[in-house]
């Protein structure tokens, strides 16, 4: 009956979606820095489309740092956003967000308390999920 819509019928694509978490120091700072729930809301939907997203900060871990235009400025002089993103089975966390006028860099002792946190975030996210499994299977 419709033939023509058999041929032309367009192709849909999934785009993989990362889960990100903003972590209540990541909120606290957002709200410091005035982001609005629109800024939040995109920053989550880019980290979610590319989770590795930023450029890996030395002697930290593996925590990474990107730059968002934030309250009309560009890249460059918007917002700096730490994120932590270990594995494709470990969301994306968002660690903290300050602007440019704030803060340039995180200091040695910053970037060594990160390592300590980051370095067992990964293996702890695990066992937290296989503990929650368990739990959910043994109410059955």
């Amino acid at each position: 009956m419709f033939p023509i819509i058999d041929k032309c019928a367009e192709i849909q694509y999934q785009i993989p979606m990362h889960t990100v978490i903003e972590t209540p120091a990541y909120l606290a700072s957002a709200k410091d820095e005035n982001v609005t729930e629109d800024e939040r809301n995109e920053i989550v939907s880019f980290l979610a489309s590319n989770p590795d997203a930023g450029d890996v900060m030395a002697g930290t871990g593996g925590a990474r740092k990107m730059r968002f235009g934030g309250r009309g400025k560009g890249k460059s002089g918007g917002y700096r956003i730490i994120t932590f993103y270990a594995d494709k089975d470990i969301p994306v966390f968002l660690l903290d967000i300050y602007s440019k006028d704030t803060q340039e860099n995180l200091s040695k002792a910053e970037r060594n308390e990160l390592r300590k946190i980051l370095t067992a975030l990964p293996q702890a996210w695990r066992e937290s999920i296989s503990e929650q499994v368990k739990k959910l299977r043994s109410r059955k």
